[in-house]
């Protein structure tokens, strides 16, 4: 039952098509009690932002015309258009809708860009307010707001330095940069007094409110909601004399790159780490919940309608005012996943409560909260998951500012050209459908706007309970899964009204990496298939990448809501219920049982989210847990598959680079490994390769050939880290060593210390009383034949 594995390795152009949406199923069952049967969710996941495909048109210049209400769908290549009366008939709602006068034009011969058959998906440029033609106003800058932790050694201040003046450097001229630090108070830095440095303090130990915040720096009224503020040109005149033009205000925190480089460099250069005494025993006073909450008003007092993100550089734990997630005290322990599971973790909901609010805040001003948190203890990532998940901002979690995953990544934010995540913000996403599908929800980065309607169905996943979402930040790579039900009509079941097509349509307005307003327009079409009598349709339809990382997501989001949710009891149930449908054999016969090649991996794929990360938390801080559920859920398909289960490759003499099984039998002593398991990449040499390259057999001219087969996994390794965000840990390492144990932790353990007499020479053994996968697929066979 194990597939091979370069077949999984081989990757075509993208894998997620033109649209950038995959289903767990390309066909459909008509009933909620068939679509039940299937085991697997019925979800789709989709890229809003992802960058579009080279044979796909230029964006349109004009806005986009909807099907009337209550539908509102847009125009799509799927509608049926009579010419002749200039109507088109709108696929999900069957609607008649006139063409507009300046469509005047079409004709068989003649037809708009929206309805090639091959644009399933198109964008559309948002011109000026509401006037067809009109210029778009010129795009707003994106803010930066900076948030620096100074409660860290002299040595990890002087890489954040490091680090904020390559990122000073790579910021665009007209970008705008503030700048918070904080330690046991918070300062906000006045940028726009560059005569002397100018700071406003905030004590950290109680909650302030954005009013309060706002009246402190004197912009009380400054932002109404619904205006834009642009910052007032040098020179324009003032208002009256008196009362400068409230944005005069916002200049003082929030200036343009251009204006502010010396001053911020010199703030940078008289940065010190916090002066506030640590007496022995005691950690150091950390306001990080006041610093956030200064961010963010700030920035909701200045420009409501901008692309903003509050980048915070956090060195440790919060222990002072709200969001504080263990005391000063050095004998209480920061909270572990046992602490959680018995409700023993004093300050977690009030700090859960606490991020909650922040992220409602930001949700609400459109603006984003990323973090970078780079210490040896827990931050308390695991409470700000909320606002960073619900803003979409980007996390990055190392052990210190001075490693690469964290120099690497804050850089890649600011780059631009082919290296560039296309950041992208202010965000919308609307769905609608056929109307037998309901919208159970969504997981992944994004906030439910409540916009209820008839397409919501009576059970959530994730959120739920609307047709519209908000997405504050999105990038290239951001993934959504969205979840569907099924739920016929008393019409639509009665012979002679079945349409055999399903309709899904993805509306994403967001504002693009170069300012203007863009519409995204992805409509899909799939087929309904009768469940009960056409089995082989469902299963030529099966996605099985899909329908690993659906599962995983939906795992980890019980797990997280749910108490007493045993994840590896209810995969292996259902794996063992999709195997019993969709298998071939012969009751009672486990030797008779086979697979459809659709299905051929997804028991590996099983056996591997078993064990990962995601499931097994024990060895992980609720930290690391919360950062890699984050990654998982907002990731493209094929990289969260990769988080699953890893893939590895193997660089050897004789044969040129091939995938292997990802199994310990593929350990041998002339072979080095290359395993990408996403969050770390590791280059693993056998015993005889590393002795040769400890001789130095690599450097003689002779043995050229031996130092190119030490190249290769390194280069091929740059590769990967190059393509990635965040980017992963590099793990060098040799058989036998110490840090071999982050390969052997992730390989099928075919060979234990049981089985230890009949394992190749130069081969190795894992110490562990987990069952291998061969033990797996004999139990999930006598299982699944069961009559």
């Amino acid at each position: 039952m194990a597939a091979d594995p370069s077949a999984a390795a081989a990757p075509a152009a993208d894998p997620d098509g033109p649209d950038a949406v995959r289903l767990t199923w390309n066909a459909w069952p008509r009933s909620k009690v068939e679509a039940s049967r299937c085991v697997v969710p019925l979800a789709a996941t989709v890229s809003p932002a992802r960058a579009p495909d080279p044979s796909s048109p230029p964006p349109l210049p004009y806005p986009p015309l909807r099907c009337k209400p209550p539908c509102a769908a847009l125009l799509n290549p799927f509608a049926r258009v009579d010419f002749a009366a200039k109507i088109w008939i709108c696929p999900l709602c069957f609607s008649r809708n006139h063409f507009p006068p300046h469509y005047a034009a079409i004709s068989e011969s003649n037809v708009p860009a929206e309805l090639f058959p091959q644009c399933s998906t198109v964008e559309y440029l948002v011109a000026g307010a509401g006037v067809p033609g009109a210029p778009a106003p010129p795009p707003p800058p994106p803010v930066f707001l900076f948030v620096i932790d100074t409660c860290v050694i002299e040595e990890e201040l002087e890489y954040v330095k490091m680090a904020m003046r390559k990122a000073v450097a790579l910021l665009p001229e007209h970008a705008l940069v503030g700048l918070v630090t904080f330690g046991t108070q918070v300062h906000l830095h006045e940028l726009g007094f560059s005569d002397l440095s100018k700071i406003y303090v905030f004590r950290g130990t109680k909650e302030i409110s954005k009013e309060q915040i706002l009246d402190q720096l004197g912009l009380a009224g400054a932002g109404r909601p619904g205006f834009p503020k642009m910052p007032q040109q040098p020179g324009a005149p003032q208002v009256n004399g008196m009362h400068p033009a409230a944005t005069a205000g916002v200049n003082r925190f929030l200036l343009p790159m251009s204006e502010c480089e010396c001053t911020l460099s010199t703030l940078l250069d008289e940065l010190q780490p916090d002066q506030w005494p640590v007496e022995a025993g005691n950690r150091a006073i950390r306001c990080t919940g006041v610093a956030l909450s200064v961010a963010a008003g700030l920035l909701g007092a200045c420009m409501p309608g901008t692309g903003a993100r509050i980048i915070a550089l956090l060195g440790g734990p919060c222990t002072e005012g709200p969001g504080m997630i263990v005391s000063k005290d050095l004998s209480e322990p920061v909270r572990s996943h046992k602490d959680l599971d018995k409700d023993a973790a004093p300050h977690f909901q009030k700090a859960v409560k606490f991020y909650d609010g922040l992220a409602k805040q930001l949700v609400s001003q459109g603006h984003v909260l990323d973090v970078f948190a780079s210490a040896l203890d827990q931050v308390g990532l695991a409470e700000m998951k909320v606002a960073i998940e619900r803003t979409g901002g980007l996390v990055v979690l190392s052990e210190s500012f001075g490693h690469s995953v964290f120099k690497d990544s804050f850089k890649r934010i600011f780059e631009g050209g082919d290296q560039s995540l296309g950041l992208s913000f202010n965000g919308t996403l609307e769905i609608n459908c056929s109307k037998d599908i309901k919208v159970q929800g969504i997981i992944g980065p994004c906030t439910s706007l409540e916009k209820k309607g008839a397409l919501c169905a009576d059970t959530v996943v994730g959120q739920g309970n609307t047709t519209a979402w908000k997405m504050c930040g999105l990038d290239r790579n951001t993934s959504l899964t969205v979840f569907f039900d099924v739920s016929p009509s008393e019409r639509s079941g009665q012979p002679g009204h079945q349409n055999p097509h399903l309709y899904i349509q993805f509306v994403t307005s967001y504002q693009h990496p170069e300012g203007q307003m863009r519409i995204r327009v992805t409509t899909i079409c799939r087929k309904w298939v009768d469940g009960s009598t056409n089995t082989e349709e469902l299963v030529e339809g099966f996605d099985q990448e899909t329908a690993a990382v659906v599962l995983a997501r939906y795992i980890s989001l019980k797990m997280e809501m749910e108490e007493e949710f045993d994840a590896t009891r209810w995969l292996d149930r259902s794996l063992i219920r999709l195997c019993s449908r969709f298998g071939d054999y012969r009751k009672d016969d486990p030797s008779s049982f086979s697979l459809h090649s659709n299905f051929s991996l997804f028991p590996q794929f099983m056996f591997n989210l078993r064990r990962s990360q995601f499931v097994q938390v024990f060895n992980n801080s609720p930290d690391e847990t919360a950062y890699f559920r984050m990654l998982l859920n907002r990731e493209s398909i094929t990289n969260s598959v990769a988080m699953i289960q890893p893939s590895l490759i193997s660089f050897s003499f004789d044969s040129p680079p091939s995938p292997v099984f990802l199994d310990v039998a593929s350990i041998a002593a002339d072979r080095i490994l290359l395993l990408d398991a996403y969050f770390s990449v590791v280059i693993f040499h056998g015993m005889t390769i590393a002795q040769w390259r400890n001789m130095g057999y690599q450097n003689q001219p002779e043995h050229e050939q031996f130092a190119q087969l030490l190249q290769a996994p390194h280069e091929e390794a740059q590769m990967i880290i190059k393509g990635r965000f965040p980017v992963p840990r590099l793990v060098v390492c040799d058989q036998h060593g110490s840090q071999a144990r982050f390969l052997l932790a992730k390989l099928n353990p075919s060979a234990t210390y049981n089985s230890a007499h009949d394992v190749a020479p130069g081969s190795d053994i894992i110490f562990t009383d987990d069952v291998s996968f061969q033990v797996f697929c004999e139990h999930l066979q006598r299982l699944a034949v069961q009559s």
